[in-house]
């Protein structure tokens, strides 16, 4: 597959106490990141989902909006008293979320972004993780809906003054979640009432057709869930959480997965093959296939298709984090949180691990746009000691690292995986750039590679031979013997080791010497 138009550049966006840079992504010049942007102050910054533009919020009630092509500052609103703000996801519109000071402020205000006027206004009494952002968009911003008591209203991205166009009546519901690619479905969470059990059903969003839901999934022993839509809107990951293990096996509640489909080809669990919790779920980004990690610790990992059939058994071990990269090739399997930060590597096309290292403490992880590279982040408040950065390529083998005193953000900039070329291609191309890189710096040492004698030729043709692979002890045991007897780990004596040898020998000669009656 070649690429007509060039890449873009991968940047990663780093923020610490001082505020937030924005780094050249690699591959680095002189194994070192470029700075994009210099240090600007703020208190938080989140990219829009197509990486278009950048919300910065800042200490003193003021929000930037940038272009992140140019990083060029493109609006900056004033908003009083703001605890909240959130960018949509094509960047074209910002909502604020304000201290009300009473009912009937209208403290939650959609912004557009690029003339900075307000174009709707609510009123919200408190802001949650299931009620924040309060209008949700689509991935192309051609739906727009927001949580009312018992329904879904659905508002006109492209004129929010008429207000609430048409509105679905879901009685009790609490969450819900509209569909990413296209927004053509919408996903409702009721729960458990009066010894009624909870539920989730999917609702087509045009007005037509929302008299009955195209699925509906029932639940027992449900505290809460996590929704989670595919590529392509076909299909609806549900994790059900409950706070209580009836069977006493876990502290943390048990968990368990559903899967329903807009066809109504599929309403029910997931088979796993382990008892335990469901840890981690992720879609390809295609959309046709899923990863699952389950179970009690060693824990399981299973990918399977849009069917719910097995399609490739990754192993267990320590893991409770998967991560698919975009191109849909490798996937990342770990374990950070409270686990050690074991992480395998898997080619999911050639079915086979490529793998397994680690990335201990970290908090944060993400694959970068083209599928290269893989981005693990040590951040405060989480924790505040061993902040940091690493970077891993795609085989998992360490490309960089950086430690912060503290570090509060690190991800990429987002872009779409279409614009970047196949792995391989990507690959080839990379390592090209390390060749010209090489020959350039053996044209500038050539003049002083032809002064030197042939002896001297063959001694470094012998020095730049591969040493053979020593184990970590091995080479600790070749430390303390150095600094013991005298011995470089090289294998190189000093000069006092040297002086004492000689000694030693003449001591010997002498000796044999008189034995023999010389």
């Amino acid at each position: 597959m070649s690429v007509a138009n060039p890449p873009p550049s991968l940047d990663i966006l780093v923020r610490d106490p001082e505020g937030f840079t924005i780094w050249s992504g690699p591959p680095f010049s002189n194994e070192q990141p470029s700075i994009r942007l210099d240090k600007v102050p703020c208190t938080s910054t989140k990219f829009c989902e197509d990486g278009s533009k950048l919300m910065v919020m800042r200490s003193d009630s003021l929000i930037s909006i940038y272009d992140s092509k140019n990083l060029g500052e493109i609006r900056t609103l004033q908003v009083p008293n703001v605890l909240a703000a959130s960018i949509s996801p094509c960047g074209s519109y910002l909502q604020t979320f304000q201290k009300s000071t009473s009912p009937q402020d209208r403290n939650v205000v959609v912004w557009k972004t690029d003339t900075g006027e307000s174009v709707y206004q609510i009123s919200q009494k408190n802001m949650t993780k299931l009620t924040w952002p309060s209008i949700r968009f689509s991935t192309d911003e051609t739906v727009a809906c927001r949580l009312a008591t018992n329904e879904v209203q659905f508002l006109d991205p492209s004129n929010f003054s008429k207000g609430a166009v048409h509105r679905l009546r879901v009685p009790g519901i609490a969450a819900f979640e509209l569909s990413y690619t296209p927004g053509s479905y919408v996903a409702a969470f009721v729960p458990e009432s009066k010894g009624m059990p909870a539920n989730v059903q999917i609702f087509s969003c045009g007005k037509e057709l929302q008299s009955q839901p195209v699925a509906r999934k029932s639940f027992f022993r449900c505290s809460s869930v996590q929704l989670k839509w595919n590529s392509g809107s076909t299909g609806l990951l549900v994790v059900v959480l409950s706070d209580v293990d009836k069977t006493n096996q876990s502290y943390y509640g048990e968990s368990k997965l559903n899967y329903l489909t807009t066809d109504g080809t599929h309403e029910g669990l997931v088979l796993l093959r382990k008892e335990g919790p469901v840890h981690d779920v992720q879609w390809s980004y295609s959309g046709n296939e899923f990863a699952v990690v389950y179970g009690f610790m060693p824990a399981m990992a299973t990918i399977f298709d849009k069917k719910c059939n097995p399609l490739l058994e990754l192993g267990t071990g320590p893991y409770n984090t998967i991560r698919w990269n975009p191109k849909g090739k490798f996937i990342c399997l770990a374990g950070f949180g409270n686990l050690p930060g074991d992480m395998a590597f898997w080619d999911y096309l050639e079915k086979k691990k490529l793998a397994a290292t680690k990335a201990e403490l970290s908090v944060t992880s993400e694959w970068s746009p083209d599928g290269r590279y893989f981005l693990t982040a040590t951040t405060a408040p989480r924790l505040q000691v061993d902040n940091g950065i690493k970077i891993f390529h795609h085989n998992g083998s360490l490309y960089f690292k950086r430690m912060f005193d503290k570090l509060f953000q690190a991800e990429w900039k987002p872009e779409s995986p279409n614009k970047f070329g196949d792995i391989a291609e990507l690959v080839k191309s990379v390592d090209s750039l390390k060749m010209e890189e090489t020959t350039k710096q053996g044209q500038g040492t050539k003049t002083a590679k032809a002064s030197s004698s042939k002896p001297a030729a063959a001694a470094n043709t012998a020095a730049q031979k591969p040493a053979a692979y020593r184990p970590p002890h091995a080479k600790a045991a070749a430390s303390i013997q150095a600094e013991l007897f005298g011995v470089s780990p090289a294998g190189e004596m000093s000069k006092n080791a040297l002086k004492n040898k000689k000694k030693r020998e003449k001591q010997k000669e002498k000796k044999s010497e008189a034995a023999n009656g010389i």
